[in-house]
């Protein structure tokens, strides 16, 4: 008589670097199964990379599902100082509805109890009431619409530039003893923005991978703005893309013309990198950055929600805030 061998249970750990190629392409797959398009998708280069980067930069925050010997899905968290989100949480399509999902979010719980982070986020999809109360088991409640925009690189400098006490330059051009002292002023720009948000892993992981450039906007000898970019095959943003992943400019008066300085040294910064298209992701609770947004030509090419923990309020979303970023 024939017996019914047991199925081998799901084991969660990390994501090994024989595994990395694998990873990216059920991100690719699940992502576009999901959306109904193509793996191709014109919207995002076939060449952007959303996982060796991240897995390079910190692999301890990365978790890998593996069913019989076969990697069926991972979830990566990203460290933004007191702020930390995860995402993209994505499994092998044949294993959806399946709770993978559920057990890749309590290590990443843990991840983020380790790092002490007192703030945390994720971008997913509205249309999913599934994600939406798998989220909500975690603490996570949805909040505001977040924008996916994207605008062609001017051939030249726009009519946008604010006052000329205003200097763009890039963190590569830097000397080596001031990297330090100028990763500590944005650290110094995002604390005034958020108790404790800190870009340094962002910036340095952009810097030792070459995966682009922090462009930075003076206003004298004071770091007014920066942004983290992308661009290149193999980053986050691929061929003929200038993905801006966080920009962020000082609160007070002379913020929203910063944020205009800001974007020029964005557009300049692309031109030189050759990218014919530049793309960010602003939440719509700072409802003036979006505006800024909108009238640099930017519009939306795909719309998400931001969940939270905590109540509302309680993170850096919230109108005069000039940021830019993205949680997928």
């Amino acid at each position: 008589m024939a017996t019914t061998q047991p199925q081998p249970e799901i084991i969660i750990r990390p994501l090994a670097e024989n595994e990395v190629a694998d990873a990216g392409r059920i991100v690719r797959v699940a992502f576009a199964k999901f959306l109904g398009v193509a793996p191709d998708d014109p919207r995002r280069p076939s060449d952007s990379d959303y996982v060796r980067s991240r897995w390079t930069a910190d692999r301890d925050a990365v978790v890998a599902a593996e069913d019989a010997g076969k990697l069926i899905g991972t979830n990566f968290a990203a460290n933004w100082g007191s702020f930390a989100f995860f995402g993209p949480l994505t499994v092998e399509p044949e294993y959806w509805n399946r709770g993978v999902g559920q057990m890749l979010l309590a290590p990443t719980m843990e991840i983020f109890r380790r790092w002490g982070s007192r703030h945390l986020g994720l971008f997913t999809f509205p249309h999913s009431p599934k994600h939406m109360v798998l989220y909500q088991k975690f603490g996570f409640w949805p909040r505001d619409l977040v924008a996916i925009m994207a605008k062609e690189t001017p051939p030249a400098p726009g009519a946008h530039s604010p006052a000329e006490a205003y200097e763009t330059t890039r963190l590569s051009e830097a000397e080596n003893e001031d990297i330090a002292s100028i990763i500590a002023a944005c650290g110094d720009l995002t604390n005034s923005i958020f108790d404790g948000l800190d870009l340094e892993r962002e910036i340095r992981s952009v810097a030792t991978q070459k995966l682009g450039d922090t462009i930075l906007a003076w206003h004298g000898s004071q770091l007014a703005g920066f942004a983290v970019c992308h661009s290149g095959p193999g980053t986050e943003a691929g061929s003929g893309v200038c993905y801006v992943k966080f920009a962020a400019v000082r609160p007070g008066r002379r913020a929203s013309e910063a944020f205009e300085r800001l974007h020029d040294g964005i557009e300049s910064y692309a031109r030189v990198a050759n990218a014919p298209k530049i793309t960010a992701g602003v939440n719509l609770a700072r409802r003036e950055a979006f505006q800024a947004m909108r009238a640099r030509g930017f519009r939306t090419e795909m719309q998400g929600v931001a969940m939270e923990t905590g109540d509302a309020g309680s993170g850096y979303n919230r109108a005069g805030v000039y940021v830019l970023d993205d949680w997928r």
